[in-house]
C-alpha cells in the first residue's frame, strides 16, 4: 500500500434538481462500544477506564454511567434491522478491548469476541459494510494501572490487539480504523483529565499522544502481514483554526491551537516528522526524549485511507484575561505550551454541546489535508450535532439536526467536486447514546434513544438522511 488514491469514482454532478455523490460512495452511521453496548460486566468482560472514570463521584454530569447505556449488547440485531430500514451502506462500529481481552493482554475471552462475530455476520446479511474501529478510548483498566498511554509498553499490547481482532475478523471485516480521536485520548485523558482516565499532567499527555500514534503504527504492520489486502487507515479529530483578527497575536495563537489540534497528529502519521513550531512551543513541557529512533518511521506506515471526524472550527485570540475561557475540552491543559490562548465566541449558531455551527469547515479541512497532506481516499467518519430533542406524539422533529446534516453534506458535496478524493461519509450517530462526560443529557442520534424502556424512534433526520441515501445525492438549492 502506498500514500496514493486511486481513480476517483467520477464527479458528482448537478442533474434534475439534485447535487449527486458519486458511484459506490459509501454512506453510513457510527458508534462506539462504551456508548451503546452497556453489559459492562457481562460474560466476561473487565473493567476499562471508562468505568473506573464514570463511577468516581464528580467526573460524570448527573453520576451517569455506560453500564447499560442503550443495551446494544443484547439488542444488536435489532439495530442492525435500523440500520438495513435506513439503507447505510456501512456501520463503523469500534471494539471494547476489555470485552476482548479483560486485562489488556494474554487470553481471548471468546464470549466477548463472539458477540463481535455475530454483530458481523449479521451486518454481512444485511449487505452492510462493517467498518472496525479498534480503539475508541475505552482503555483495560489494567493497562492503566500499569502506566497507560504515556508508558510505552502500552502500544505494543494495542499491537498484539490489533492482531489478535484481524485474525478473528480479518476475513469479513475489509476497513480497520486503529485509533479514534488520539487527541481525545491523550489531551482530554491525561491533559485536563475531563476524560478519562482523568490525569492531569501535560508531560504525560505529550508521551500518550506519541505513544498512541506508535500503537497505531505497529497495528497497521501487524495487521497487514496478516491480511494485506484490508484497507487500514485512522482517525483524527480536526478542526478549521481561525485567528480572532489580522494581528500577529491572534495569528500566532491560532498557528500554536492548529499545532496542538491538528498537526501534532497530521505530520507523524502523514509525513514522519513532528512539526518544528511545535515541538518549540512544547519545549517547557516535553523535551521528547520518549521518542526512539526508528518510532517516526512506524507511525508514517502507509496507510490505505484517511479518516476525518469534524464537528466545529475553532476561533481564537492571545491572551485577554477579559476574556473567559470556554469550557469541555478547552481547558488550557489540553493544550499543553498554548495555556494562554483564548477561545472565542462569534455569537454564531451553536448546538447544544455549545460548538459552532460551521460548515464552511468541513469544506476547508478536506481541501487542506488533501492538498498539504495526502492523496489518499478520504472519509469523514464522524460528523453529527447535538440538540434538545423531545418526543412529542410518538415522533421526534429534529429539524435543526438535519438542517446541519444538509449543510455539512454540501460541503462534502463541494469538496468532491473540488478534486478532494472524498469516498465516505458517516453520520453521527445512529442513535443518541452516552456522551462520556456529559453523560445522558446530550442527544446525537439519528435514532432517539428513552434510556428507560430502551424504545428507538427514528427522528425526522433519520428518514431525511434515509431518502439522501436513496437517491444518492442532495435536493440542488
Amino acid at each position: 500500500m502506498t500514500n496514493a488514491a486511486t481513480t476517483p469514482p467520477g464527479n458528482p454532478a448537478e442533474a434534475n434538481g439534485q447535487l449527486h455523490f458519486p458511484d459506490g460512495f459509501l454512506w453510513g452511521v457510527a458508534t462506539a462500544a462504551y456508548q451503546i453496548e452497556g453489559a459492562a460486566a457481562e460474560d466476561g468482560r473487565g473493567p476499562s477506564i471508562w468505568d473506573t472514570f464514570s463511577h468516581t463521584p464528580g467526573r460524570v454530569i448527573e453520576g451517569h454511567t455506560g453500564d447499560v447505556a442503550c443495551d446494544h449488547y443484547h439488542r444488536s440485531a435489532d439495530d442492525v434491522r435500523l440500520m438495513a430500514d435506513l439503507g447505510v451502506s456501512s456501520y463503523r462500529f469500534s471494539v471494547s478491548w476489555p470485552r476482548i481481552q479483560p486485562d489488556g493482554s494474554g487470553a481471548v475471552n471468546q464470549a466477548g469476541l463472539d458477540f463481535y462475530r455475530r454483530l458481523v455476520d449479521d451486518l454481512l446479511a444485511h449487505d452492510i459494510e462493517p467498518w472496525l474501529t479498534i480503539y475508541h478510548w475505552d482503555l483495560p483498566q489494567a493497562l492503566e494501572d500499569a502506566g497507560g498511554w504515556p508508558a510505552r509498553d502500552t502500544a505494543a499490547r494495542f499491537a498484539d490487539y490489533a492482531q489478535l481482532l484481524q485474525s478473528a475478523l480479518g476475513d469479513r471485516v475489509r476497513y480497520w480504523t486503529t485509533l479514534n480521536e488520539p487527541w481525545c485520548s491523550a489531551f482530554l485523558g491525561y491533559g485536563s483529565g475531563v476524560h478519562a482516565p482523568g490525569r492531569r499532567d501535560a508531560a504525560a499527555s505529550v508521551r500518550a499522544g506519541h505513544h498512541l500514534m506508535l500503537g497505531h503504527g505497529l497495528a497497521v504492520q501487524a495487521m497487514r502481514a496478516i491480511r494485506p489486502e484490508n484497507q487500514y487507515g485512522v482517525t483524527l479529530n480536526l478542526y478549521a483554526v481561525s485567528p480572532q483578527s489580522d494581528s500577529a497575536a491572534d495569528a500566532d495563537a491560532a498557528r500554536r491551537i492548529d499545532g496542538m489540534a491538528n498537526r501534532f497528529f497530521l505530520d507523524p502519521v502523514l509525513r514522519g516528522q513532528y512539526p518544528a513550531d511545535v515541538l518549540g512551543d512544547l519545549r517547557q513541557v516535553s523535551d521528547f526524549g520518549h521518542v526512539r529512533d526508528g518510532d517516526l518511521a512506524v507511525i508514517s506506515t502507509p496507510l490505505s485511507m484517511f479518516g476525518i471526524n469534524y464537528y466545529t472550527r475553532y476561533v481564537v485570540a492571545a491572551a485577554d484575561p477579559d476574556i473567559e475561557r470556554e469550557p469541555y475540552g478547552r481547558d488550557p491543559s489540553a493544550f499543553p505550551g498554548s495555556e494562554d490562548v483564548q477561545f472565542v465566541s462569534r455569537g454564531v449558531p451553536v448546538t447544544d454541546m455549545d460548538w459552532e455551527i460551521d460548515a464552511p469547515g468541513l469544506l476547508e479541512t478536506l481541501q487542506r489535508v488533501h492538498r498539504e497532506y495526502t492523496k489518499l481516499p478520504l472519509y469523514v467518519t464522524e460528523n453529527g450535532a447535538a440538540f434538545p430533542d423531545k418526543v412529542i406524539d410518538g415522533t421526534v422533529d429534529d429539524q435543526d439536526r438535519l438542517a446541519y446534516f444538509d449543510e455539512h453534506l454540501r460541503a462534502c458535496q463541494e469538496a468532491i467536486t473540488s478534486g478532494v478524493p472524498l469516498r465516505g461519509y458517516f453520520a453521527w450517530s445512529l442513535m443518541d447514546n452516552y456522551e462520556w462526560a456529559w453523560g445522558y443529557t446530550k442527544r446525537f442520534g439519528l435514532v432517539h434513544v428513552d434510556y428507560e424502556s430502551q424504545r428507538r424512534t427514528p427522528k425526522s433526520s433519520a428518514k431525511w438522511y434515509a431518502e439522501v441515501i436513496r437517491r444518492n445525492a442532495l435536493p440542488a438549492q
